[in-house]
């Protein structure tokens, strides 16, 4: 029995692990055709439990997955999920000027049109990268096409974070949707609860708490993030990366499948374009 009845979204962030910004000081870009992929056959594995549990999500997908893994997109666009933009190579949108950004927004939508054969509306920022400084970001998805983002995390974190900025669904000034990542308020402050590495650390009854918390509060759906690497605990050991970063990716990836497979028993789950009834242009 569902503990609510409302949809959520359930979103992925498809991208390797070396790939993550956690690890982007010891791993150099030009290294990554060099590194055996492990992403392909884990997204394969998380189809397979959303398949099992009825459940459809949003794949935010890096184009350069897309260009070397063009049957995991094809199965997951086939199966009824929706494909969305992660940027070509997760580069934080922070360290791209706007020109740079247009390319790499562009290049990386058209790869996933092309291999998808769907037309891509969503975007999200790698590491939530979108701040007070970048806000032309939008004025860059408007006009390549693009209906919503995700890009945001109102809360105070050393990598990230918008703490003053919007919690829920609003449309931006330029005329892009933003859906940020949930939080709840604790001591006046907003407190993140929208999935990655916060769940990983917590035991399931607690990150429980906290949604089921959202929940009973805010009338807005919640969404949800993770990444394929979190469910493989088998996956290369970067050792050279500073100690935060490997607390922070390795911290109980033994247990996050589980918890993965319980979240989706507990809740019911759609796209991120259905959940927010996200319309298209056309």
């Amino acid at each position: 029995m569902k503990l609510d009845n409302r949809l959520n979204a359930m979103t992925v962030d498809v991208e390797d692990y070396f790939q993550v910004s956690a690890f982007e000081s010891v791993i150099d870009k030009k290294d990554w055709d060099s590194i055996s992929l492990r992403v392909g056959d884990n997204t394969h594995r998380l189809l397979d439990l959303f398949a099992e549990n009825g459940v459809k999500s949003t794949f935010f997908t890096l184009g350069w997955v897309a260009k070397r893994c063009p049957d995991v997109i094809k199965r997951l666009v086939s199966e009824g999920h929706e494909l969305a933009s992660h940027g070509l190579a997760h580069q934080r949108v922070t360290t791209m000027s706007r020109s740079q950004l247009y390319d790499d927004i562009a290049e990386s939508k058209a790869i996933l049109e092309d291999v998808g054969g769907v037309k891509v509306i969503g975007y999200r920022a790698p590491s939530f990268s979108v701040n007070d400084t970048n806000t032309w970001v939008y004025e860059v998805l408007k006009e390549q096409g693009f209906i919503y983002s995700s890009s945001t995390y109102p809360i105070e974190h050393d990598l990230y974070g918008v703490p003053q900025w919007p919690r829920f669904k609003y449309e931006r000034p330029e005329g892009i949707i933003e859906i940020p990542i949930p939080t709840i308020r604790k001591n006046n402050a907003n407190t993140g609860i929208g999935g990655g590495g916060y769940f990983r650390l917590y035991p399931y009854r607690l990150s429980k708490k906290r949604i089921q918390r959202f929940m009973n509060e805010e009338p807005h759906p919640y969404n949800f993030y993770f990444h394929p690497w979190e469910i493989d605990p088998a996956q290369p050991a970067i050792k050279a990366a500073p100690w935060r970063s490997k607390f922070r990716h390795y911290i109980n990836l033994s247990r996050m499948e589980g918890k993965v497979v319980q979240l989706l028993k507990d809740y019911r789950w759609t796209t991120m374009a259905q959940t927010y009834d996200i319309q298209t242009s056309d």
